[in-house]
């Protein structure tokens, strides 16, 4: 940048006056100091080499200065020789250099990683981390998970400790499992609210590739602020983003992808069917018979999936202005036919400053569109595929003789090949985000922010199995068409006034703010059946015969919510060791009885900066020792729109005078006191750095308890219209302890390594089912469920129990003649032919008790090396396909474990049942992501400021005793540990990409 002097024109005259002598005197003397001045100027790059724009470049001790322009050049005046100039820029150590006789002057800024982790994203701000009193934790873009991931979640898989993030579904366009310190709800799940650039938003709304950080807010204090969404954690996505003053630049990551399936369970494969019929085996129903093929079902309908990746970011930015643009482009195969998927996502955010960057405004705009085939009806796969495939047997052909699909008329058993190639089907969802910002500063304490988002995503379906589907074939459909749309609109407004002063040892900062969000959800479906040609597919669904026969279905929906939230916060710092944060949001939310629309969610913590007190200045050791507590309200917004009205549906005719009327019916209780799910909870936590903080990490305690959740009671009727109501009624305790640990146990010019560990754990109990007013039948209700043929529950919820227990018969031994033995509660022996459901006891659970993470980051010159490990501790996992098929009495394929002799006695004989046998340890320990990494010299290529190639693997290596695929099964919702027979399997996935910038 330059800087210009404005010169001074005096006319000559002989009587000046006293105010022409003062400004002729004025005039000499900066004409004097002009000419003592000195001009320099230079250039600003990091350690690579590469040119920093919009450094500062500042005399010393005055407010003379300028900024690097897009090559990180400068030209300046100081007064002197004697002068010093410093120069800064954010993530890196400033530097201070002597002036003397030189005019030019390369300066190279070395990188300042504690400074980069300074300042960290929490609720309407930020805040410097040394300065943060709650629980919360941030992860920037280079420490991300590498590789082919679903989505933001997969990129902090294994990095916060007490956030768990699976994947147990290899369904290319399924999302990742996550959740925040346990389960704190019976019906408003446990998803954590997601803010993409501070407005909600998803885990898919911006592509992996686009994201600069994520911070997560864990504990009450820090998610108090947020209400009625803040119970399970707020997840705080931050863009990448251009600079002002920034040089020009396009940067790429682009990779490709192979994925298999991870594991596959031992199923008869021909050659050992039919040893089995050598051995005197008979069997009924699907492997009654040789047919004389030799097909691998899951080979038939499985392949290698390959992928491909590729973002680009366009940057630059001027004094004024700048902008960020970028565009990805997901094309992801999954492992079965058929199962794909393609994504576009395009996003464009622009800065403007003005008058002397008082005034900022942001326009922004996020767009996407994805399209995946359909193989069931709504969703991408159809998990019932993959259970034909490995229970067909292996002798069938796929096709008979006159080239039809090969079926039989077995009870559930359909050819898994026909099924989906006479499946046609595809989904496609837009959605699109505009956003508008302006923030004003009035002076340095007061600054005014608003922000307005306007968002919409629509999706279309559209299903078919034509007249050769397996449906028509065995079950005389004659064709069948789904057809469905669905669409969101929605308004986000917020508005937020900024204060901040320091006086002597005390800087207090202040927030208010007003929120506002609508949402308005609509859509439709039709389904119809026996169409005369497959040629329209679901394109012409009235022309099926179904319509007329009554054999056609059809619904609708729209419905709306409406949120509005007035808030504040407080914190104060006295002298760098005792801070203090308070906040209180008071909010109101549509769903909500007509006595309690609105809440009061409080939050404050607390903290000492050991550190700084003078008895530790002789301490050199310790970098950094802090003390947090803090507590919080907040709450689910839970339940549906509407739930606490009364409702009437339309139900069955009747013929009233010749006239066929349908009743009036109701469908729900009014419930005005129906309010928001409200969650306490105590948080302790320890920062410490030690040893140039070589060695630093956090430990932190949590207890929290939920009031008010909701579930469905029944009442009688009368007095209630309708016989069940949902109620705020129920109890649930959590409690953890969360450890972090980074350490850098080597550190040299060449060569460093770092260490990153994490533990959690996780207990939780059902205090209460039952008040005064609603009660169930019993202190507790079942969950979960086998299928047929067993057809019972897997899990019991409660009181005084934990949440995830498996509640079955106890299997202790087995009969020489093959059939389970069961303990009962009172410690009897019983055949299983004898027990009764009376005789079921809790055999597990399924949520893990403890988590754990060791990241590993290793560079050498060019080259980096990251190696993640995660597992989970002390859960079980009930076995579905253990439990249904290693059974050699069933009517279909089954397992080569079925032949073996259980507790060591003899081969079962016996009715498939849900017993403790095939309850099974889940414990774990995952190499789950490998990256090796290469950046090319400078010099390398003249056109590019820098260029990386690296391969990467996910998933590679499982140690556990579980027999399943992977004992990383889904633990949503009340009934977690059940790994379903019906099911997309996991996958493994290795990677090769190049990332570059221009």
């Amino acid at each position: 940048m330059e800087q210009t002097n404005f010169p001074h024109r005096v006319k000559a005259g002989i009587n000046f006056g006293i105010p022409k002598l003062l400004f002729t005197l004025f005039f000499l003397l900066t004409s004097f100091v002009s000419l003592a001045q000195q001009q320099i100027n230079g250039i600003v790059r990091d350690e690579q080499g590469i040119p920093i724009a919009g450094a500062s470049v500042a005399e010393k001790n005055t407010s003379n200065g300028v900024v690097t322009n897009f090559d990180g050049e400068f030209e300046m005046s100081v007064a002197s020789s004697n002068a010093a100039i410093v120069i800064s820029y954010i993530g890196f150590t400033n530097s201070e250099v002597k002036v003397g006789t030189e005019t030019t002057f390369d300066i190279t800024l070395k990188e300042n990683l504690q400074e980069l982790d300074e300042v960290v994203v929490i609720g309407y701000g930020t805040q410097k981390k040394a300065d943060v009193t709650s629980a919360v934790a941030t992860v920037k873009s280079e420490d991300f998970v590498q590789g082919n991931v679903k989505d933001a979640a997969q990129l902090i898989q294994g990095k916060v400790a007490g956030l768990t993030v699976s994947a147990p579904s290899g369904d290319p366009t399924q999302s990742s499992q996550i959740k925040l310190r346990g389960t704190s709800s019976l019906s408003g799940g446990t998803n954590p609210l997601v803010l993409v650039d501070g407005v909600p938003g998803s885990l898919g709304t911006v592509a992996p590739e686009d994201i600069e950080s994520i911070d997560v807010l864990k504990d009450g204090s820090a998610t108090a602020i947020y209400g009625t969404r803040g119970t399970n954690g707020v997840i705080i996505i931050t863009t990448k983003k251009g600079n002002y003053n920034a040089k020009p630049s396009i940067e790429y990551n682009g990779y490709s992808s192979l994925s298999t399936i991870a594991r596959q369970m031992d199923f008869l494969d021909a050659g050992e069917l039919r040893q089995k019929y050598a051995e005197g085996y008979t069997f009924v129903g699907a492997n009654l018979q040789d047919f004389g093929h030799d097909t691998d079902w899951l080979d038939e309908i499985t392949r290698d999936a390959v992928s491909q990746v590729h973002n680009l970011i366009f940057r630059g930015g001027n004094d004024a202005t700048n902008i960020t643009a970028s565009i990805n482009y997901r094309d992801l195969e999954g492992i079965f036919d058929k199962s794909e998927t393609e994504k576009y996502t395009g996003r464009i955010s622009v800065n403007h400053a003005m008058f002397d960057n008082k005034l900022k405004t942001n326009v922004a705009m996020i767009a996407s569109e994805q399209v995946y085939n359909a193989l069931g009806d709504g969703t991408s796969f159809d998990p019932y595929i993959y259970r034909q495939a490995i229970i067909r047997n292996p002798t069938e052909p796929v096709y008979d003789d006159n080239g039809n699909w090969f079926e039989r008329d077995v009870y559930f058993y359909d050819n898994p090949v026909g099924y989906i190639q006479e499946t046609i089907g595809e989904n496609r969802y837009r959605n699109v985000r505009f956003d508008f910002s302006m923030s004003y500063d009035f002076n340095d304490n007061f600054t005014l922010k608003g922000l307005y988002t306007r968002k919409g995503n629509s999706n279309i379906r559209g299903f078919y199995q034509t007249k050769n589907h397996v449906s028509t074939v065995k079950y005389g459909q004659d064709g069948f068409a789904s057809r469905g749309t669905d669409d969101y609109r929605g308004n986000y407004g917020q508005l937020t006034l900024d204060y901040k002063q320091t006086f002597g040892k005390h800087t207090v900062t202040g927030l208010a703010g007003y929120n506002y969000e609508d949402n308005v959800n609509e859509g439709f479906w039709a389904t119809n059946r026996r169409f005369p040609t497959d040629g329209f597919s679901y394109n012409n669904i009235g022309s099926g015969q179904g319509l007329q026969l009554g054999e056609a279905g059809m619904s609708s929906y729209k419905n709306s919510d409406k949120l509005i939230a007035f808030f504040g916060r407080v914190t104060y710092n006295y002298d760098d060791r005792y801070l203090l944060l308070a906040s209180i949001r008071h909010e109101g939310s549509s769903r909500f009885g007509e006595d309690n629309k609105w809440g009061n969610f409080p939050g404050i913590s607390a903290g000492w900066r050991i550190d700084q007190e003078e008895f530790m200045e002789n301490v050199d050791w310790i970098d950094n020792l802090k003390l947090r507590a803090g507590y919080g309200i907040t709450g689910i917004n839970a339940g549906s729109n509407y739930q606490s009205l009364s409702g009437l549906t339309y139900g069955d005719y009747f013929l009233n005078n010749g006239e066929w009327i349908r009743e009036l019916v109701p469908s729900r209780n009014a419930n005005p006191n129906l309010r928001w799910e409200k969650k306490k909870e105590l948080n302790f936590g320890l920062d410490f750095g030690v040893l140039d903080n070589r060695i630093s990490g956090s430990v932190d305690y949590y207890q929290r308890r939920t009031e008010g959740a909701l579930f469905d009671y029944s009442v009688p009727t009368p007095p209630y219209f309708y016989g069940t109501i949902a109620a705020n009624v129920a109890e649930l305790e959590n409690s953890g302890l969360e450890f972090l640990l980074n350490v850098t146990p080597f550190e040299t010019e060449n060569f460093t390594w770092t260490a990153n560990l994490t533990y959690s754990t996780n207990t939780n109990k059902v205090v209460s089912l039952s008040n005064d007013e609603f009660q169930l039948t019993n202190d507790f209700f079942d969950q979960g469920y086998t299928g047929e043929p067993i057809q019972i529950e897997t899990h019991r919820v409660k009181e005084g129990e934990p949440i995830g227990n498996f509640f079955g018969l106890k299997s202790v031994d087995i009969t020489d003649d093959g059939v389970f033995l069961i303990e009962t509660p009172d410690g009897r022996i019983i055949p299983a032919t004898e027990a009764t459901t009376e005789d079921r006891q809790i055999l597990g659970n399924g949520l893990p008790t403890a988590y754990y993470s060791w990241n590993n980051t290793v560079r050498y010159k060019n080259w980096d090396f990251n190696m993640n490990l995660r597992g989970a501790l002390d859960y079980q996992i009930l076995n579905f396909s253990r439990m249904f098929y290693e059974n050699p009495t069933v009517n279909y394929n089954v397992l080569d474990s079925a032949f073996d002799e259980v507790y060591g006695k003899a081969v079962l004989n016996d009715v498939q049942r849900y017993v403790s046998y095939y309850v099974e340890d889940g414990d774990f320990l995952k190499i789950d992501n490998v990256t090796l990494g290469y950046t090319l010299p400078k010099d390398a290529l003249k056109f590019t400021d820098s260029f990386r190639i690296y391969f990467s693997g996910l998933n590679l290596a499982t140690f556990t005793s579980y027999k399943g695929i992977d004992p990383e099964v889904n633990r949503d919702g009340l009934a977690p540990g059940n790994d379903e027979r019906d099911k997309y399997p996991s996958t493994r996935t290795f990677t090769l990409g190049i990332n570059f910038t221009l």
